[in-house]
């Protein structure tokens, strides 16, 4: 059974309560550019002394609500947070950020900021209490001012050498991670498959069997290319990153791999069938070479002639199989 949480409308705060989720909010903020900076702190130092900055600014923030709040209202403090609100958008977790890299999570610091300044804007129009209201209008001055903000930060301590080198670390990372097993399980199930699948539709001239042969080796090929990834090698040494990102970048591509040319056998005429599952993998192998040369840097000639030689012979020993 569904039920749906009642928020309340920020129109309907007292001043009490503005101070509150504005205390709850800098620590929620605190927190989540502390983790960011722990998280970056290995990999981009620059980035992590940023957020670390962002972090410390957002204490000195609470420290000031909280010192305000106890004079106007007294010790305990309410705890009401931005999903208790309508309107707030929540920052994104750090799992959630985390695998998009260092720009990522710069964007959501900007946005978060954008957001406090939009709260402390309108928490000062609600507030009568004259210190208050200048303390919640410093706040959103702080927010917005230029020296205060993500970006302002960033200039500071991530100068355009270091985001240079953020990038290439980046996608250094991301081939090793995702790039390199993710070629080679599309190898292997492009060119692992054929044999099994042209060997199937030449013995059997049947395109439905054929499809099931093309299938259960795409699966099969997929399921064991992912674990022999992910248990290689745990990343620790190597630098490869998570075995597990690199066992799912695996099996998914050697299943595609193998699946693309397997849907032709969807056709009932095995003969045209054939002509396309042919015409199909001949666009993988070329996706695979183009892969090989952007992210790999093999030389076009010397790529072509791996990946096309590799999988004609695989062909040819899957038709000579069929007919026998």
């Amino acid at each position: 059974m569904f039920s749906f949480r009642q928020r309340r409308k920020f129109k309907d705060l007292t001043e009490q309560e503005i101070l509150a989720l504005a205390i709850t909010a800098e620590e929620e903020d605190g927190r989540t550019y502390a983790d960011y900076a722990n998280n970056l702190k290995e990999e981009y130092p620059a980035t992590a002394k940023m957020f670390m900055a962002m972090a410390a600014e957002e204490n000195e923030h609470r420290r000031q609500l909280i010192e305000r709040y106890q004079t106007r209202f007294g010790e305990h403090i309410p705890l009401l947070k931005r999903e208790d609100i309508s309107g707030f958008i929540k920052a994104q977790p750090l799992w959630k950020v985390m695998p998009l890299g260092p720009d990522a999570m710069r964007l959501q610091a900007q946005e978060m900021e954008q957001q406090a300044q939009r709260f402390y804007e309108a928490a000062a129009k609600k507030t009568a209490d004259a210190q208050t209201r200048k303390l919640l209008g410093d706040l959103a001055e702080a927010e917005a001012g230029h020296e205060h903000t993500a970006g302002a930060l960033e200039e500071e301590h991530v100068p355009q050498d270091e985001k240079q080198k953020e990038r290439e670390h980046a996608h250094r990372k991301f081939v090793l991670e995702v790039v390199q097993p993710g070629l080679a399980g599309l190898m292997d199930g492009s060119v692992s498959t054929l044999a099994p699948l042209f060997a199937a539709a030449f013995a059997t001239q049947n395109s439905w069997d054929t499809f099931l042969v093309g299938m259960a080796a795409s699966v099969g090929a997929g399921i064991s290319m992912g674990f022999a990834e992910a248990l290689s090698d745990d990343g620790e040494i190597s630098g490869r990153g998570s075995p597990w990102v690199r066992g799912v970048s695996s099996g998914i591509m050697t299943t595609i791999g193998g699946i693309g040319h397997t849907l032709p056998y969807l056709i009932p005429d095995v003969h045209i069938a054939t002509t396309l599952a042919v015409a199909v993998v001949s666009v993988e192998l070329l996706i695979i070479a183009w892969i090989r040369h952007k992210f790999m840097d093999s030389p076009w000639g010397t790529t072509l002639l791996q990946i096309v030689l590799g999988g004609v012979l695989v062909f040819l020993a899957g038709i000579l199989i069929g007919n026998a």
